[in-house]
C-alpha cells in the first residue's frame, strides 16, 4: 500500500512538473512573439503590452505554482475567496472566448479577395521620413500585385501627412508604385485623411466625383481588414479585401491590438 501511494505521489509530481514546464514555455513563446516590435523599433502598444503581460504571468505562474496553488486552495475555503476566484475565472474564460471570436472574424475577412472590377483603395500607414515603413511596403506589394493582375483597375492611395512624416502617405505610396512600374494614370492620391474612417470617406468622395466603381477593394494588412469592413459598412460602402501579408514579428502585436480596435468600433 505504501509503495502504491509513493508511486501515485511520484506520478502527480511528474505531471505537475510537466504542466509547469509547458506553462513556462508558453510564456516564453508569448515573449518571443510580442517583444520584437519593442526591441527593434521601440513600439509598445496595447497589443504587445497584452501579450508581454500574459507571457510574464505564465512564466511566473509556472515558476511559483508550488506556492500559488496551495494559496488558491486556502482562499477557496472562504466564501469571499470563492467568489473572488470564481469571478476571476469567469473573466478569464470570457476573455478567451472573446479572443477566439474576434480572431475568427479577422481571419474570415482577411481570406476574401477582390473580383477585379472594384476600385482599389490602399489604406496608408506610417511613413519614415519620405520612405514607406515595412507595414506600408507590405500593403504596396499587395496593391501592385493586384494592379498587375487587373490591368483596368484604378487605385486610390489614401493617407495624409503625420507630424513626424516628411511627405503624405499618399505621396509616398504614389512615388513607390510609380518607381515600381505602375502607370501613374491609374493612381489617384487622397492626402487629407488621418484615420481609417477618413480614408474610406474621403476616398469615396473622390470615387463618386470621378464616376468610378463605388464597390471598393480595400488593401490593408490582414489583421486590419475586418475593422475596415465594419467602418465601411457604417458608411454604406460595399467592400472586399485585398490583404497584405504581415511579417511574423509584427503580426501578433497588431493582431492582438486589433481585438481592442474592433470592440471599440462596435461600441462607438
Amino acid at each position: 500500500m505504501q509503495k502504491h501511494n509513493s508511486c501515485f505521489i511520484l506520478h502527480y509530481e511528474v505531471r505537475d512538473l510537466v504542466i509547469r514546464i509547458i506553462v513556462i514555455l508558453l510564456g516564453f513563446i508569448c515573449e518571443v512573439l510580442y517583444t520584437p516590435p519593442l526591441f527593434l523599433y521601440g513600439i509598445l502598444n496595447i497589443g504587445n503590452a497584452t501579450g508581454i503581460a500574459i507571457g510574464v504571468i505564465l512564466i511566473l505562474y509556472g515558476i511559483f505554482a508550488f506556492a500559488i496553488n496551495p494559496l488558491v486552495k486556502r482562499i477557496w475555503k472562504v466564501t469571499v475567496g470563492r467568489v473572488i476566484v470564481s469571478v476571476i475565472a469567469v473573466i478569464i474564460i470570457l476573455c478567451i472566448v472573446a479572443a477566439v471570436i474576434l480572431s475568427a472574424l479577422i481571419i474570415h475577412e482577411a481570406t476574401g479577395s477582390g473580383g477585379g472590377d472594384e476600385t482599389l483603395v490602399v489604406l496608408g500607414c506610417q511613413v519614415r521620413g519620405s520612405s514607406p515603413s515595412l507595414m506600408l511596403r507590405e500593403r504596396l506589394t499587395a496593391a501592385q500585385t493586384y494592379l498587375d493582375e487587373h490591368e483596368d483597375a484604378v487605385c486610390i492611395l489614401s493617407g495624409g501627412q503625420g507630424s513626424d512624416e516628411d511627405i503624405s502617405e499618399a505621396q509616398c505610396m504614389y512615388t513607390y508604385l510609380t518607381e515600381h512600374g505602375v502607370d501613374p494614370g491609374r493612381l489617384i492620391m487622397e492626402d487629407k485623411s488621418t484615420s481609417t474612417r477618413e480614408n474610406l470617406r474621403f476616398s469615396l468622395d473622390i470615387i463618386q466625383e470621378k464616376g468610378l466603381n463605388t464597390n471598393l477593394a480595400i488593401v490593408t494588412n490582414e489583421f486590419h481588414e475586418y475593422r475596415a469592413s465594419v467602418i465601411a459598412d457604417k458608411l454604406g460602402i460595399n467592400t472586399t479585401a485585398v490583404s497584405a501579408h504581415t511579417h511574423w514579428w509584427m503580426f501578433a502585436t497588431y493582431f492582438t491590438r486589433e481585438w481592442y480596435g474592433i470592440v471599440y468600433e462596435w461600441i462607438s
